[in-house]
């Protein structure tokens, strides 16, 4: 083979390209490079391992490394892509035998993102990001008794053993800090409160999940308050100090010092475009990758994917960088059909996002910050309802708040969140759906949705909601 498609990265978009590609192409030589060990692993599964609620790691990945290799993928596990030659058609790998140079006919940068830690002291024994496999099996070792976790059977031969077993010899930590109020810190917050922790979530800016704006935010503070997580709103960490034996001993920040003997930093990511930068391929939003709407580059037969990318917003037809599951999955699947020889759309997207928070289920789409509404050409107005989840008589009904936003001008939906304890999430859905199809809030409020009472009232809360912002419009 002269032409192989080659991958940069194993996991979402990585890999269901290059397994849509020899689906649709199988005789074309399909080559993986991964410089970690694991590969089709599931991020957002982490906290959940952490908790306890899913005990075994390899359960959270797709595929194994033989399944990929029954599917005619050449997959090369710790192997670094270190650099691209968009002219001479290469790129440069370091691997365990040595540094050699692979040529493609097509080329797939699916570099993920990386967990952004601009705290002094993260390098403490102690302190963690939760941004990878490895930081998952060390917290949850560190979480139970000594002695309970053999470091050699967590996830196999996949986990770094060295990572993990300085954290199951140690006894477990009493208290622990969160930094960050965003998805990862409410999760991980109740993970860590599963295990009788005293937790301590701090947050620069005054609200919880901003982008799901202030309904939502208030309702995961009373949340997490009634749960025993300790809040620390409109606080800064400084950073993260020792004990003087490179172990985590305590938070500093704006209003003083807080013990602390495990800390969990999550502040957010970015996106790894080094390799195309370096490679003079042009970046937008956010640093990430720039690409058309099949995936391609500024380069000839070079495509980005995945948490790496851009992509095209539904409401503000810009595009911008949404670093989520789903959109990296099809859009990988979407490069790998094209690269097959059938053009595919990458999708655009809403930023739909979902996120639980003890017994409370949040989800969010759109713009519903009303000054990033203005930038986009829009004049906002937003409403918030709270209705029944089901018809009031039947059990189990429960308050569900729903935000929406909307064009005050032309009535379109711009986005909207929900927040509440029996199925709220889904129905963020349901937004979502409205939103890919350019409708206004007057065509949501007539959108004929399911009734019976076990499900949900005559009126949806998403329906009353589109009710009343109806009357804000013109």
């Amino acid at each position: 083979m002269t032409d192989p498609f080659v991958v940069v990265g194993g996991d979402a978009a990585g890999l269901s390209a290059a397994s849509k590609c020899r689906r649709e192409h199988p005789d074309r030589e399909v080559i993986v490079f991964e410089r970690g060990r694991w590969v089709s692993y599931a991020h957002c599964g982490l906290p959940y391992y952490v908790k306890g609620e899913v005990d075994d790691l390899l359960s959270l990945t797709t595929l194994s490394p033989e399944e990929v290799d029954d599917r005619g993928i050449d997959l090369r596990r710790e192997y670094e892509v270190t650099a691209v030659d968009t002219a001479r058609r290469t790129v440069t790998v370091e691997g365990p035998d040595g540094v050699v140079e692979q040529s493609y006919g097509d080329l797939l940068l699916a570099t993920g993102a990386r967990a952004v830690a601009p705290v002094d002291g993260v390098d403490l024994e102690g302190a963690f990001t939760l941004h990878h496999m490895d930081s998952a099996a060390a917290l949850r070792a560190f979480l139970s008794e000594p002695g309970t976790v053999d470091p050699a059977t967590v996830g196999d031969d996949y986990t770094d053993e060295s990572a993990v077993r300085p954290y199951a010899e140690r006894a477990p930590p009493e208290t622990a800090a969160i930094v960050g109020g965003g998805y990862v810190g409410v999760e991980t917050a109740e993970a860590l409160a599963a295990w009788d922790l005293e937790v301590h979530l701090f947050q620069r800016g005054d609200a919880l999940l901003p982008p799901f704006g202030e309904a939502v935010s208030e309702v995961v503070a009373d949340e997490l308050r009634e749960r025993g997580v300790h809040l620390h709103l409109g606080c800064e960490v400084k950073a993260l100090d020792g004990d003087g034996t490179d172990r985590l001993s305590a938070i500093r920040h704006t209003d003083g010092e807080t013990t602390a003997e495990a800390a969990v930093v999550g502040v957010g990511v970015r996106p790894n475009a080094e390799l195309a930068t370096e490679a003079g391929v042009e970046t937008g939003a956010n640093g990430a990758v720039a690409v058309d709407e099949y995936g391609r580059t500024s380069a000839p037969d070079v495509y980005a994917a995945g948490d790496c990318a851009v992509a095209e917003h539904v409401v503000t037809g810009r595009r911008t960088w949404v670093p989520l599951g789903l959109t990296a999955n099809r859009a990988g699947r979407a490069v790998g059909a094209t690269v097959a020889g059938d053009p595919t759309p990458t999708g655009g997207v809403a930023g739909t996002a979902v996120v639980k928070a003890f017994d409370q289920e949040c989800g969010r789409t759109g713009i519903l910050d009303h000054d990033r509404a203005r930038e986009a050409g829009f004049d906002p107005v937003s409403e918030t309802v709270t209705a029944g989840s089901r018809s009031g008589y039947y059990p189990g009904n429960a308050d569900t708040t729903v935000t929406l936003c909307a064009d005050r001008d032309t009535g379109r939906l711009l986005g909207g969140s929900v927040v509440g304890t029996d199925r709220a999430a889904v129905r963020i859905d349901t937004v979502a759906t409205a939103l890919t199809g350019g409708l206004t809030v007057d065509e949501l409020e007539r959108t004929d949705l399911a009734y019976a009472p076990p499900f949900s009232p005559v009126w949806d809360p998403v329906l009353v909601a589109a009710k009343v912002v109806s009357g804000s419009v013109a």
